[in-house]
């Protein structure tokens, strides 16, 4: 088999050592080509060209962005998951949502190990992806869409993520005890906590107002911290459409409360009370706001937007897991 392995050098979790020996596992059963990413945006450029080269198998070596690129490039034209190389992960961030979701370890060696237990066995499926278009603000130039993986998000959370960036642009690791530091400065600063900015349309249903927080799911759990599973919508699937929780209300007392029923979540019980609404397996929605908000989509900030429109695709791509 073909196989393009594309290997984030600025990895987390993995050192040079560790993608050596790798590299050599997963070349003793592919015809293995190897290539480095060397800017942002340069991991979807290798995949929309392996697409071109009939490659056979992408492998992702890196966290959730990696994976979010490479998706982005395999799906550049659409999805046809029969005509497109396959997908699959060897997790090398810091949290890797999108590999533990089909089923990896979450540390290298024992997550290639799994793998060529999945190629050798024809371990195949498709996953259903989220796709999301903002609305340019006036004057800028038109947005491109973007797919994501396992989440994306609009408002509080996205403002969360930026912070990460910013920090990590002056030289900080990704790690849990910064995103908690980062949840807290943005509650700080959140100037629409007690009544929120967005609007959720979806069709057929009463419009949802004053939403603070939009959190859109495409498989569960929504996240990690650490080793514990945060569930923001039980029930997400990659085999079905795409769920969403959103919070009206974003008080000391409900973020403690939400907070709480999050970190305390569970396969069959997420946040939940007066303030949160849960829906599940949405194709299309948009969500409006009175204000620019931040935008996220697999932990990547994507700045500000007043709408986004939402869709989820079921089939979208292979993977191998």
């Amino acid at each position: 088999m073909r196989a393009l392995l594309v290997v984030n050098p600025a990895a987390t979790t993995t050192s040079a050592r560790t993608r050596d020996v790798l590299t050599h596992a997963l070349a003793s059963d592919l015809e293995l080509t190897v290539a480095t990413t060397e800017y942002r945006g340069h991991a979807r450029d290798l995949a929309q060209r392996a697409v071109e080269d009939e490659t056979e198998l992408v492998i992702a070596l890196g966290g959730d962005g990696t994976v979010n690129e490479i998706a982005n490039g395999l799906l550049h034209d659409g999805p046809a998951p029969r005509r497109l190389p396959a997908l699959t992960v060897v997790p090398g961030g810091s949290t890797n949502v999108f590999a533990r979701a089909l089923g990896f370890p979450n540390h290298p060696v024992e997550a290639t190990g799994v793998l060529l237990d999945a190629l050798r066995e024809g371990r195949e499926r498709t996953v259903g992806l989220g796709k999301a278009t903002g609305t340019p603000e006036s004057g800028d130039a038109e947005v491109p869409a973007r797919w994501f993986t396992f989440c994306a998000g609009f408002g509080f959370d996205a403002g969360v993520i930026g912070r990460v960036e910013q920090q990590r642009e002056r030289g900080k690791r990704s790690t849990h005890p910064l995103y908690v530091r980062q949840v807290l400065r943005q509650f700080l600063k959140e100037p629409h906590r007690r009544t929120g900015t967005i609007t959720l349309e979806v069709a057929g249903r009463e419009p949802v107002h004053e939403l603070v927080l939009s959190l859109i799911c495409n498989t569960a759990p929504w996240s990690y911290l650490g080793n514990r599973p945060m569930y923001a919508v039980p029930g997400t699937s990659f085999d079905t459409g795409l769920d969403l929780l959103g919070l009206s209300r974003l008080t000391p007392s409900a973020i403690g409360r939400y907070g709480t029923q999050l970190l305390t979540s569970t396969p069959d019980r997420g946040p939940h009370g007066k303030h949160a609404v849960s829906l599940h397996d949405l194709t299309d929605f948009t969500l409006h706001s009175k204000v620019p908000l931040p935008f996220q989509v697999d932990g990547d900030h994507l700045g500000v937007r007043t709408s986004v429109q939402f869709t989820g695709v079921r089939h979208a791509l292979r993977v191998i897991a």
